[in-house]
């Protein structure tokens, strides 16, 4: 019993310690050379890493959290253009200061 109860404690640790956004893709979208079709995602971030998910598809992606001086009024996606597909580099999450640099 402390065995289970001691697992439930680190899986609420483990979704407590990351956050949960949602972006929408309006085009097709490179991340971690996996390309994304348009359509609602769901971002789940924690120090140094965001996973982007939409029913099986998931991708992983290395990012560097940054901090803005005032609130983003809407979340926005900045994009690269590389090889003719717009390649993610960087996320800005409305309603928050938190801006998503993609490695």
């Amino acid at each position: 019993m402390k065995k289970l109860m001691f697992c439930f404690a680190i899986l609420a640790l483990a979704v407590a310690s990351a956050d949960t956004f949602r972006v929408t893709l309006f085009q097709p979208s490179v991340v971690s050379g996996q390309e994304l079709k348009p359509g609602e995602y769901k971002l789940e971030v924690t120090d140094s890493k965001v996973v982007i998910s939409k029913g099986k598809t998931a991708v992983e992606a290395a990012v560097k959290v940054e901090k803005a001086d005032s609130k983003y009024k809407s979340t926005s996606v900045r994009y690269a253009n590389g090889d003719g597909k717009l390649t993610v580099q960087e996320i800005r999450l409305g309603g928050t200061t938190t801006r998503l640099v993609f490695n």
